[in-house]
C-alpha cells in the first residue's frame, strides 16, 4: 500500500485505539504541550477492565484523569519528571518517581530498562512523504515510538510540524485518532518580579557576546533574556524553547551565528509557550528539535564554546550542594537536564554553569541558602560540578574554592536578615569566623 492508504488503513476511534492496552502493561505519555489528553482520556473510561497499568512519562500537562482518586489499582504512575499532573500521586504514595538525568531517558527505553508496551504520542499531519513530526515535544517520545511493540498517535492539525530528528514514519504507527485540537499554552508575556529582574541583571552581565545559552521557562529565565540588550550574536542550545527566545531573536540578540556547534539554528529537544509560539516554530527551519539524549549530552553540550547553562534550584547549602527535585523527602520535579548542562557548559570553553535561585522562599521567612539541605532532601547537582550561584544580592563563584571560602561566598549573597545565622552556622562548622558577614 501506499503511505496514504496506510495511514488511512490505521485511523480509528479512540475507544478502539485505546483497547490495545491490557492489565500489566506499561505504555508511555509524549508530555508538555504533546500530552495526548485525548488519548489519555479514553484510557479512564477502561478502568474497570484493566489492573497495574504502568503509565511512564516526563512533565505532563493538563488534568490527569489516570491519578484521580479510585484509579490507583488501575493506573500508577512511574514518573521520570514530576509536575502538577502527578505531585500528589507520588506524594501520596500511590505514584512512583524515577530519579535520572534528562540525557538518560530515552535509553531505559532502548536498552532495555524500561521495556515498552505502548507508546501514546501526539503528532503533526503527514508530509508528503508519509512522514509525521512529534511536533512540540521530541525529548523521549522518538526513542519510545521506536522501541514501544504498538504505537497509538494522536495526529493533530493544530500541531505544529517541527523539523530536526522529529520524524516518524507512518508504517512505524498501528493505530491513529484524528483531531483538531488546540495545545496547551503557557502565558507568553510573564511579568518578572524585582528579585528576578535583579537576579536577571547579574546573569546578563556574565554572559559574554558570541555566548550560547540554556535557559528554562519563568521569570529568571525571562529576566535574563530581558537584560541582553547589547549583547551581540548569542545562540540557543537548550531543552525548552520559549516565548523569550522568540523575543530575543526578533530583538536581534539571538544570531545563531557564531556557534560552533549548528550555527544559524536553535537546538532544543521540546517547545513551551503562548499558541503564537507554536504558530513561529511551524515548519520553521531555523529551528531544530533533537531527542534528549542528543540535546543534553553533556559533550554535545560542551561542542558549544562559552556556554551559559542557567538552572534554578530550591535550595543550596553552605557547601555548595543544590537540591532542585524535592522539598525535604516530598519530590516537586525532577533531575530534568540541571546536571547534563551543569556539567557541558563546565566543559566547554569560555563555558559558566549558572545556578539561579531567590535568596528566600515563603515571602522572606524561609532563607534558600541554608547551613544543610532539608532532612531527605536530594543533592541533585553536587558541590564538585557548582561552579557560579546567584541570587539577587550578587555572585558566588565557588568553582576552585575550599569548604570555607565557598559558605563565606554563599553568606554573602545571602539575605541579609539571614546572614547573621548563616555566619554563625559557618562558624560552627568551620570553626573560624573571619571573613564571614
Amino acid at each position: 500500500m501506499s503511505w496514504a492508504e496506510q495511514y488511512m488503513a490505521k485511523v480509528t476511534t479512540l475507544a478502539e485505539a485505546v483497547s490495545v492496552v491490557k492489565s500489566g502493561d506499561r505504555i508511555f505519555l509524549s508530555g508538555n504541550a504533546a500530552t495526548p489528553e485525548l488519548l489519555t482520556n479514553a484510557l479512564a473510561l477502561r478502568k474497570d477492565e484493566l489492573s497495574d497499568v504502568e503509565v511512564v512519562h516526563l512533565l505532563l500537562l493538563g488534568d490527569d484523569p489516570l491519578s484521580k482518586p479510585g484509579m490507583e489499582t488501575h493506573f500508577r504512575h512511574n514518573s521520570v519528571f514530576v509536575g502538577p499532573a502527578d505531585r500528589a500521586a507520588v506524594m501520596q504514595g500511590t505514584g512512583d518517581y524515577i530519579p535520572v538525568h534528562l540525557s538518560r531517558i530515552p535509553g531505559f527505553f532502548s536498552d532495555g530498562y524500561l521495556p515498552l508496551d505502548v507508546a501514546f504520542v501526539h503528532l503533526s499531519p503527514p508530509d508528503e512523504h508519509g512522514f509525521l513530526s512529534l511536533g512540540v515535544e521530541c525529548g523521549a517520545a522518538k526513542a519510545a515510538v521506536e522501541n514501544a511493540k504498538i504505537v497509538i498517535a494522536q495526529v493533530n492539525d493544530k500541531m505544529p510540524r517541527t523539523l530536526g530528528d522529529v520524524f516518524i514514519h507512518i508504517s512505524r504507527i498501528h493505530k491513529i485518532v484524528e483531531c483538531s485540537e488546540s495545545l496547551k499554552t503557557l502565558p507568553g508575556n510573564h511579568e518578572f518580579t524585582d528579585v528576578e529582574k535583579k537576579i536577571g541583571t547579574l546573569i546578563a552581565e556574565l554572559v559574554e557576546d558570541n555566548a550560547t545559552l540554556q535557559l528554562g521557562i519563568g521569570g529568571i529565565p525571562d529576566a535574563v533574556l530581558a537584560q541582553l540588550s547589547g549583547k551581540r550574536n548569542l545562540g540557543i542550545h537548550t531543552e525548552m524553547v520559549s516565548d523569550g527566545v522568540v523575543k530575543a531573536i526578533e530583538r536581534g540578540i539571538v544570531t545563531n551565528q557564531k556557534k560552533t556547534l549548528h550555527p544559524g539554528k536553535v537546538i532544543a529537544t521540546f517547545v513551551l509557550g503562548s499558541s503564537a509560539l507554536y504558530e513561529y516554530v511551524d515548519n520553521n527551519p531555523y529551528f531544530e528539535l533533537h531527542p534528549c539524549d542528543y540535546t543534553n549530552n553533556p559533550w554535545v553540550i560542551s561542542r558549544n564554546d562559552k556556554m551559559v547553562a542557567i538552572n534554578s534550584a530550591i535550595e543550596v547549602d553552605i557547601t555548595g550542594q543544590v537540591c532542585s527535585d524535592s522539598i525535604g523527602t516530598a519530590i516537586y520535579s525532577g533531575f530534568g537536564g540541571q546536571v547534563d548542562f551543569i556539567r557541558g557548559a563546565a566543559a566547554s570553553r569560555g563555558g559558566k554553569p549558572i545556578i539561579a535561585l531567590p535568596s528566600t522562599a515563603k515571602n522572606g521567612t524561609i532563607s534558600r541558602i541554608v547551613p544543610t539541605l532539608a532532612l531527605g532532601a536530594g543533592v541533585v547537582t553536587s558541590r564538585a560540578d557548582v561552579h557560579y550561584v546567584v541570587t539577587e544580592f550578587g555572585v558566588a563563584l565557588l568553582h576552585g574554592k575550599n569548604l570555607r571560602q565557598r559558605a563565606e561566598a554563599l553568606v554573602a549573597i545571602a539575605h541579609p536578615q539571614f546572614q547573621e545565622e548563616l555566619s554563625d552556622a559557618v562558624h560552627e562548622q568551620f570553626k573560624m569566623r573571619q571573613h564571614c558577614v
